[in-house]
């Protein structure tokens, strides 16, 4: 997420800012303003209030870009994030953070915590979970999938273990969170 703040001439484009950026406010979420060429003078003394600012009249493409690389720069989740509830799971970085602390996972213990967590409910055969963590024919037994859903689990810790739901005589899923 950004905000972007029309900054107009004779307009109070610091407050909104100075609003966002209070600790009851957005304080994390970078601020864009637009500014027309002859507003430009606005910015002078307000830096701390905008993080990136892009002049009227502007492209699509360039506010997407400006927004893209605003939230790049502050570290704000976008669509690379999976999130549910503690757990937050970074796909670009195949970072996973619980409750934010990290967590120290197998490439193999993250992909099978990844299609889990993509689709909350959802039952996965230990047949399919092989197919698509492991992506080939894999030659061991079935009971792979239930080994790294231990250690799973143990990463997670007793607390959130229960976030990987056994069904079964089926397979796993992850957990339904309600709010």
């Amino acid at each position: 997420m950004a905000v972007v703040v029309a900054a107009e001439p004779g307009a109070d484009a610091a407050g909104p800012s100075k609003a966002l950026r209070a600790e009851d406010g957005l304080p994390g979420v970078p601020i864009l303003w637009l500014v027309p060429p002859e507003g430009l003078s606005l910015l002078r003394g307000n830096e701390p209030l905008c993080d990136e600012f892009l002049t009227i009249p502007y492209t699509f493409e360039e506010l997407a870009a400006r927004l893209r690389l605003l939230r790049w720069r502050a570290g704000v989740e976008g669509p690379d994030v999976i999130r549910r509830g503690p757990l937050s799971l970074n796909t670009a970085t195949y970072q996973a953070t619980l409750g934010g602390r990290n967590l120290d996972l197998t490439y193999m213990e993250y992909e099978l915590l990844k299609l889990l967590a993509s689709h909350p409910g959802r039952v996965f055969t230990r047949e399919a979970i092989l197919a698509r963590v492991w992506r080939y024919d894999y030659f061991g037994g079935l009971r792979t999938v239930d080994v790294h859903v231990r250690r799973l689990r143990a990463k997670l810790g007793q607390d959130h273990a229960g976030l990987i739901e056994t069904v079964r005589g089926v397979g796993y899923r992850f957990a339904q969170l309600h709010h």
